[in-house]
């Protein structure tokens, strides 16, 4: 189990923003979600949601707008809406904390960080935005126990977005970044445009480890 966890580690520091909501059972234990406010190095914020169990909140003084930090890992699952299949991605908290003042401090230089370690498993696709950002998206297979797996959407940046377009299905990477939330439009087929909010991790560092000599070539993005 350990190792399992040892690839997929994400560390939250925010605030609580929304009532705490049951979401299902599984063998007698039941969970919860809301949603956490993580502030980002600039002025935005990213509002990301969290699955937490019963048993980390018996006794948890539970209030929004309190501080708190969550350990934990980024865990996808697919959901079935109208006969499509959707990718719901969600921080499962293995731990929540109140941290003193002190502590809040200084977590809140870095609020927001994540560790995966896993595989390619569709072909990355280079894009550069409207303002001429230079962007790969990659989907990441997570191992975890009895042989499941955690498909995260990551983004690269800059000259690891090029670097990242040529790789291939299979091959290994470890990354380092932040889960954010984006917004989109998506045109419905009545013609209707919804506003939708998508989760994904974007890569600060990456290693890829080549199959062939399992040589590590470390790669810093930009900005």
């Amino acid at each position: 189990m350990d190792k399992i966890i040892e690839t997929n580690k994400a560390s939250l520091v925010g605030r609580i923003v929304s009532e705490l909501e049951f979401s299902h059972e599984m063998y007698g234990e039941k969970f919860y979600v809301f949603d956490l406010e993580v502030a980002r190095l600039s002025s935005s914020t990213d509002i990301l949601p969290i699955t937490i169990s019963e048993r980390l909140i018996f006794n948890f003084n539970y209030q929004i707008g309190k501080y708190v930090i969550i350990e934990g890992q980024l865990r996808s699952y697919n959901r079935y809406v109208e006969s499509n299949n959707r990718l719901v991605l969600t921080i499962f908290a293995r731990e929540i904390m109140i941290p003193a003042a002190e502590e809040l401090q200084d977590k809140l230089r870095k609020p927001n960080d994540i560790y995966l370690d896993g595989f390619i498993c569709k072909k990355p696709i280079y894009r550069t935005t409207p303002f001429g950002r230079e962007i790969t998206d990659i989907l990441l297979a997570v191992n975890r126990p009895y042989n499941k797996s955690d498909y995260i959407p990551c983004i690269a940046w800059g000259r690891n977005a090029r670097y990242c377009e040529n790789l291939l299905v299979g091959d290994h990477l470890k990354i380092w970044g932040r889960v954010q939330s984006r917004e989109y439009q998506k045109k419905l087929n009545n013609g209707k445009v919804e506003t939708k909010t998508a989760f994904e991790v974007s890569i600060s560092k990456l290693d890829h480890i080549e199959n062939d000599n399992n040589r590590i070539v470390d790669y810093e993005l930009e900005g």
